[in-house]
């Protein structure tokens, strides 16, 4: 199968997609698309992806695949020597990990994205930073991390769910945590890019 990747690693979903196949061998080929000069918003790449965001996949040049989770879900079950652990084979581990899944961009994400863009990257887009939307981000984030904690990690196991080895709902979330650590450290070398 011969596999290109729409990515900006800038993304958390590129991340994770990047990530999933080094871990698991998987051959592609990366293609970036840069957020911060627009081209997710060029007719190349709307033909690939109608919505203009990263990530997309595009298989033996032509099954078109967007949207991370779907990505994600496509890869661990095309692909073999991927291991059970990633999207198991058992019904109802998957059904917990779709629940996963599901909740991470309606709260996890939406928190993320809102407070990230809105602290920090709205200039780079032409947009002013929104203070009060940055701290309803905030609040959804806060929220969703104490729910992270609360529902998925059990003392049993190391990653969501008790598991003792990582499935992709582990992989979205640690790429959408990861971020925030990258946001601070961006917003500490503009600051110092200013002064």
């Amino acid at each position: 199968m011969e596999l290109k990747v729409y990515v900006d690693r800038l993304s958390q979903p590129s991340r994770a997609i990047v990530i999933f196949c080094k871990v698991n061998k998987i051959d592609f080929e990366e293609v970036g698309i840069e957020l911060l000069k627009g081209q997710h918003l060029t007719p190349e790449f709307k033909e690939i992806n109608p919505m203009g965001k990263v990530p997309a996949i595009v298989v033996d040049g032509k099954f078109k695949l967007f949207e991370s989770h779907a990505i994600l879900i496509f890869l661990a079950s095309a692909f073999p020597g991927v291991a059970d652990h990633w999207y198991p084979a058992d019904l109802y581990r998957r059904a917990e990990i779709h629940s996963i899944l599901d909740w991470h961009h309606s709260n996890l994400r939406r928190g993320s994205v809102e407070f990230i863009q809105n602290t920090l990257l709205a200039p780079f887009f032409g947009r002013p930073l929104n203070p009060q939307a940055a701290a309803e981000g905030e609040k959804v984030l806060s929220s969703s991390l104490s729910k992270i904690e609360a529902l998925w990690l059990k003392e049993s196991g190391q990653f969501l769910l008790g598991s003792s080895q990582p499935s992709i709902a582990d992989l979205c979330l640690v790429c959408e945590i990861m971020q925030l650590e990258e946001a601070s450290h961006l917003k500490f070398t503009c600051f110092f890019k200013k002064s």
